[in-house]
């Protein structure tokens, strides 16, 4: 038995060690090269260049702004229609299973184009100003994120008693949308977190969407940037890297405190 256990524990630490080798070299491998811009030499020149450049900002804040939004919305939408199907609808949940892969089949370049036809003519004229046209990048990023995002929160819904929950919050006299934000959402912490994620990481490197609609984002400038330079778009993926966790950290900080007071209240009563 104790061979047995120390032989699982080998193992353990071997499969964990090879997880951070592979995700760490490729990051460790580009921040050495974005180090050498100047022959024989270890220096910061590709970040002061990235840095120097106004647009390398304008952008990333842009696109971290949409993030955002798409996190925001998704949630509002996903969150709601997921307990529905839950709590009365449980046969739909392979169809919404279906539904919310098809970002996998169909191409964003196709998604792209399929809104230019339909919303760059009348009646549905919304892509002659930068605020309508946002809201239809919003709306993309919203649907390439279904596949990560609706699995997170399914996931999360079928770890708590959905049932139970909402019967009890009834029985107390609280309304859908009390319930909703006050009962199922922080209990989905953990599972929205890991969905905001990667739908932060899919909208900060997004490329096509952002590019065929015309808005300054992060993705396409990284790309273009990339079609002239060497160092600079490494160093620049590395930055990126780094605020997008950073920001993610602070959402998860600010979602604990929330949910923390939202438990002491809970625990008050």
């Amino acid at each position: 038995m104790k061979r047995t256990a120390v032989w699982n524990s080998i193992w353990n630490w071997f499969w964990l060690v090879l997880g951070i080798l592979y995700f760490m070299l490729p990051l460790l491998s580009t921040l050495i090269f974005s180090l050498q811009k100047r022959r024989n030499e270890i220096s910061l020149a590709a970040y002061q260049s990235a840095f120097a450049d106004p647009e390398f900002l304008h952008t990333f804040s842009f696109s971290l702004e949409l993030a955002v939004l798409t996190i925001i919305f998704a949630i509002l939408l996903i969150v709601p229609t997921a307990f529905w199907v839950h709590l009365y609808l449980p046969r739909l949940r392979p169809v919404m299973e279906l539904l919310t892969l098809l970002p996998f089949v169909i191409p964003a370049i196709i998604l792209v184009f399929g809104i230019i036809g339909i919303y760059s003519r009348p009646p549905l004229l919304l892509t002659v100003n930068k605020a309508t046209t946002t809201g239809l990048l919003v709306a993309g990023y919203i649907v390439l994120s279904l596949p990560y995002l609706y699995r997170s929160v399914d996931l999360g819904l079928r770890a708590m008693d959905v049932r139970n929950l909402t019967e009890a919050a009834q029985s107390l006299g609280a309304s859908w949308p009390r319930i909703l934000f006050r009962i199922i959402l922080p209990n989905l912490r953990t599972a929205l977190l890991s969905g905001a994620l990667l739908t932060l990481a899919i909208v900060v490197g997004e490329v096509t969407l952002a590019t065929f609609l015309g808005l300054p984002a992060f993705g396409p400038y990284l790309f273009l940037v990339g079609q002239h330079l060497a160092y600079e778009p490494a160093a620049l993926s590395l930055v990126s890297f780094g605020l997008t966790w950073a920001a993610m950290g602070i959402i998860s900080l600010l979602t604990s405190g929330v949910t923390g007071r939202q438990a002491q209240i809970g625990g008050g009563h």
